[in-house]
């Protein structure tokens, strides 16, 4: 049974962050929500820096995408250095974290990706797209084979700021950033997900905490939204049945449809020429997560796929 929450003591939640201005601002919000929920709750953020920021300059690939902006973060609340953390739903590793829990997931922002300096069909023939993620990249190849892309890291706004420079056509940036950092007062293409897959978790929050931290977590409840951290379980049990160590571009996107779950999920080539997506519905997200996978690996051939590693997934093949 979850303890009532108790503020006596004049209680101050730590809340661990990246310092980037759109994780800084991620965190106001979540601090914001538990002070309407909390009267006299007080937070303070303690801001991580990781390996994904130590490493900006390097492109995502090289440096191993899973987790490396959550590691350092997760450890600081396993260590006591703060009670709570703030992640962008989509830098989270694949398998939760032993010691951890994802406590609550607020409202979910748009989870669309956007193309910032053009329309997907008016990109000239051989138009170059700034994109790190090999996920982007393989769905727009998939789409126009003519494109060519160039990789971009840095924060949201220098990312943006690629746009307006002349060198490339687009870049492509999660559009819940854009609206959370007022960003979108520019040309911007939002990506129907029936256009591109988003990433998993992309537009939600995830808030961790200590698993045994009851009182910390009962603090977290009225945050909580139920249809978004339902999503999100069901599109972390896809990430996870499809295997950690796995390497080739992985999408997925739930969402409530007809009192039930719906879960898209796509597996595609790198270079876009083999892209693989399907969906279902159900009750239960891990289940359901998991029956996606399967339909991918299985029936759609999915394992077969340069990059797939089958030691890696769930209940290895």
């Amino acid at each position: 049974m979850v303890p009532e929450p108790s503020l006596r003591g004049g209680v101050v939640l730590r809340i661990a962050s990246r310092g980037s201005p759109l994780a800084l601002l991620q965190a106001g919000l979540v601090a914001d929500a538990l002070a309407s929920a909390h009267h006299g709750l007080r937070t303070e953020v303690v801001v991580v820096s990781t390996a994904g920021d130590e490493l900006a300059d390097v492109p995502l690939g090289q440096i191993g995408g899973q987790g490396i902006f959550a590691k350092e973060i997760q450890r600081c609340v396993l260590d006591g250095g703060a009670d709570l953390a703030v992640h962008s739903a989509k830098d989270l590793p694949p398998r939760p974290v032993r010691g951890l829990s994802i406590a609550a997931v607020p409202t979910r922002a748009d989870p669309r990706d956007a193309l910032v300096g053009s329309s997907l069909y008016a990109l000239a023939p051989g138009a170059r797209i700034a994109t790190g993620s090999a996920r982007r990249r393989a769905q727009l190849a998939s789409l126009r084979p003519d494109l060519t892309f160039v990789d971009l890291r840095g924060n949201v706004g220098r990312r943006v700021a690629r746009a307006d420079e002349g060198d490339v056509a687009a870049v492509v940036v999660a559009m819940a950033a854009l609206d959370r950092l007022a960003l979108s007062d520019r040309p911007v293409d939002a990506l129907s997900p029936s256009v591109m897959l988003p990433q998993i978790g992309q537009g939600a929050l995830a808030v961790e905490c200590r698993s045994e931290d009851a009182a910390t977590a009962a603090l977290l409840v009225p945050i909580d939204d139920a249809a978004s951290h339902a999503a999100l379980l069901a599109e972390r049990a896809l990430l996870e049945a499809l295997g950690a160590s796995c390497s080739v571009p992985v999408a997925g996107w739930a969402r409530p449809e007809g009192g039930r779950l719906r879960l898209d999920g796509m597996l595609a080539s790198a270079d876009g020429r083999v892209v693989l997506r399907t969906g279902a519905t159900g009750e239960d997200p891990g289940r359901l997560g998991e029956a996606v996978a399967a339909r991918l690996l299985d029936d759609f051939g999915g394992s077969a796929l340069d990059g797939w590693d089958p030691a890696g997934a769930l209940g290895a093949r």
